[in-house]
């Protein structure tokens, strides 16, 4: 088991607590923040378990990277069956575009219905 030690400052021991980061260099996106704000916002108890765990960083990346992938399968499948495909996009781009924003726009609110904005508590 693992031993806290503390420091005096003044009247007060303080804890030495050290936070271990394996993802402190990986870059938090949009996805990462999004799931920021709720927990904060919403799962008060759930961003404090990670923040005295020191694993927030670590659940952040996860969510950013699973979110991307999920949203990346969703396009492509949602392209494949709506049959917005190069044909479309060398005649008529404009209309490719249009159908792409829309399918990347569903796809996000899917991901985000289903990872970051989830009712129970989320634990990669």
């Amino acid at each position: 088991m693992n031993k806290i030690t503390y420091h005096k400052e003044g009247d007060y021991l303080i804890p030495d607590l050290i936070m271990e980061n394996s993802y402190e260099n990986y870059h938090i996106g949009k996805y990462g923040r999004l799931r920021l704000n709720y927990i904060k916002e919403y799962k008060r108890g759930l961003y404090t378990e990670l923040m005295i765990n020191g694993t927030l960083s670590k659940h952040l990346a996860e969510i950013e990277v699973t979110v991307t992938s999920r949203i990346s399968l969703i396009v492509k499948q949602l392209a494949e069956t709506e049959n917005v495909n190069e044909d479309l996009k060398s005649n008529n781009q404009l209309a490719w575009v249009q159908a792409m924003n829309n399918i990347k726009n569903r796809a996000e609110e899917i991901a985000y219905n289903e990872i970051i904005y989830v009712k129970e508590d989320l634990k990669i």
